[in-house]
């Protein structure tokens, strides 16, 4: 399963856990998953058309995946993600 880091925004919805194992064989398998384990935290990251939001970026292996094949960014086992979300306020 790929580890998945939860930023600090999102962790009511792992359970404070910072690090999460999901199974998935693509970037988009994997959030996929995410939400589904991890109820509440899936809209936060991904559309009514499961396309990722615009405001929240992810990386594998420190590369935007918007800049690979970005959901179809093929993951194994051992690989990480790190999900950021631009935080705004005033």
């Amino acid at each position: 399963m790929a580890k998945v880091r939860i930023p600090t925004p999102l962790l009511g919805f792992t359970r404070n856990q910072r690090e999460v194992s999901v199974p998935g064989a693509t970037v988009g398998e994997v959030l996929f998953n995410l939400g589904q384990s991890y109820p509440g935290i899936g809209p936060r990251l991904l559309d009514s058309n499961g396309a990722v939001l615009r405001y929240v970026t992810v990386f594998y292996k420190d590369e935007d995946v918007r800049f690979l094949q970005q959901l179809n960014t093929p993951v194994t086992e051992e690989d990480s993600l790190t999900i950021l979300a631009a935080m705004a306020g005033g």
